[in-house]
């Protein structure tokens, strides 16, 4: 590719998770006109917690990327923030979802037992081992049970036997988030996680899914704008887990709803399409 020199070029996140910078230097100094974007803060990820991922860690390519770029597409303002520091182009994209392909929550009587929720990556679902002790008082007073949507293995520990595990797929991942009563993102205050783009959120809001979170980074903009209720320690998650499971049908749908409407209008792929194609030059000489 990087031989073709093309007239235009996007490179996501990093050419691969082996390379060590050379990859992406050669992909982006061969084009006309490169687009670098990231939706995460790739930029503090030093490979932590993997031998694998310390081998190649993201953080030095995604610096060198961000510096060689034409342009930087950013999915958070924290995230487009640092990159301007290090480009001059960089514009901010949030991460958008497509409403459309996740099945709808249509049913918001509270399963018996309740159903919490999360979606995610096996290497994420440490995220959930500080929630412990508030999942386990939630499962006391109502027996509710967790169901993840990630990787069929097990990682967590005395957290397990209060879960069941669905297998992500593309499918599971758009039809699964609406069974949930209630869909949770908790997340440790880092960096890293400040950067984070709130994705998860907007997966639950895709399918009218109420849903509670950290108020990290741009997860606090995204509840206010969906009217989600933040939790931030284990006392926090407890409470606001019950009110949740607690509220009528009536205020659990006029939540979901509201959510759905706010995630069409300001998170969608259609909401942004105009905005991306001017952002990847689309239109744009580069001759």
């Amino acid at each position: 590719m990087a031989s073709d020199r093309p007239r235009r070029l996007l490179l996501h996140r990093e050419a691969s998770p082996l390379s060590r910078g050379a990859l992406e230097r050669r992909l982006l100094s061969s084009a006309l006109f490169s687009v670098y974007d990231f939706d995460d803060a790739l930029q503090w990820d030093h490979g932590e917690g993997s031998p694998l991922r310390r081998l190649a860690p993201k953080a030095p390519k995604a610096r060198l990327s961000v510096k060689l770029a034409d342009r930087v597409i950013a999915g958070s303002p924290l995230l487009a923030d640092w990159a301007s520091e290090h480009n001059s182009d960089v514009v901010m994209i949030p991460s958008c979802v497509a409403p459309d392909a996740y099945r709808r929550k249509t049913d918001y009587q509270v399963a018996d037992p309740p159903r919490l929720g999360w979606i995610g990556s096996v290497h994420n679902e440490a995220y959930l081992r500080p929630l412990a002790p508030a999942l386990r008082e939630v499962h006391r007073r109502t027996g509710a049970r967790l169901t993840l949507i990630s990787t069929s293995r097990p990682t967590l520990g005395d957290l397990e036997p209060l879960i069941d595990r669905v297998p992500w797929s593309e499918e599971t991942q758009h039809t699964g988030i609406a069974a949930f009563d209630v869909g949770i993102m908790p997340l440790p205050d880092t960096p890293y996680t400040r950067g984070k783009a709130g994705y998860k959120l907007l997966q639950y809001a895709a399918a009218g899914t109420p849903a509670i979170a950290s108020p990290i980074g741009v997860n606090r903009e995204i509840l206010a704008r969906l009217g989600m209720p933040a939790a931030g320690d284990a006392g926090e998650w407890v409470d606001v887990i019950l009110d949740l499971i607690t509220q009528s049908a009536a205020a659990r749908a006029s939540l979901g709803r509201h959510a759905l409407g706010v995630t069409q209008q300001y998170y969608s792929y259609d909401a942004w399409l105009l905005r991306w194609q001017q952002a990847v030059g689309i239109g744009e000489s580069h001759d």
